[in-house]
């Protein structure tokens, strides 16, 4: 795939769940933890097809990985979880750009400190970066939901039950 159109895909998936997230949205467990796995997914196949990496490069992406679930789970404790007709709502809040905006600077702070020992600079691809950074912030966000007591909300195309709510049985 062209990388010109594998950023406008990763940014066109990153900008519409950030719109949705900020005006507010139903919250079930498909939407809150389908973009994270793709685009997981997503980095962990650019990394497969990246050759050459040794073991210091895994070892930084090890970290940075684990750097990015746990800079996502603090976005995610600023996210409003609320009861909103009957089921879970979520929204972006003023502390979770503020967060989002420090999780980058750290991220970038990494990776040029990767970049000062050598490391490849390939070796930590941007969908990977953002992919376990959101699925940092679904953790704490679908934790926060399983233990209000408050049913997510259904699914979109069908009012058959959510992951959260099979979960929950």
């Amino acid at each position: 795939m062209n990388g010109w159109v594998h950023v406008g895909l990763i940014a066109a998936v990153v900008v519409a769940v950030v719109i949705r997230r900020l005006r507010g949205e139903p919250l079930n467990a498909r939407d809150l933890f389908a973009p994270p796995l793709v685009l997981t997914g997503l980095g962990v196949w650019a990394l497969a097809q990246r050759h050459g990496l040794g073991a210091a490069d895994y070892g930084w992406i090890v970290a940075g990985a684990a750097l990015g679930v746990a800079l996502g789970a603090a976005r995610g404790a600023t996210v409003r979880v609320y009861e909103r007709e009957g089921v879970l709502w979520q929204r972006y809040t003023g502390w979770t750009f503020l967060v989002a905006a420090l999780s980058l600077a750290l991220m970038a702070g990494f990776a040029a400190l990767a970049a000062h020992f050598g490391l490849a600079a390939d070796a930590r691809p941007v969908q990977l970066s953002i992919g376990v950074g959101f699925l940092g912030e679904a953790l704490v966000v679908g934790r926060r939901g399983l233990s209000s007591g408050i049913p997510f909300a259904p699914e979109r195309r069908g009012s058959s039950p959510s992951l959260g709510d099979r979960l929950r049985r």
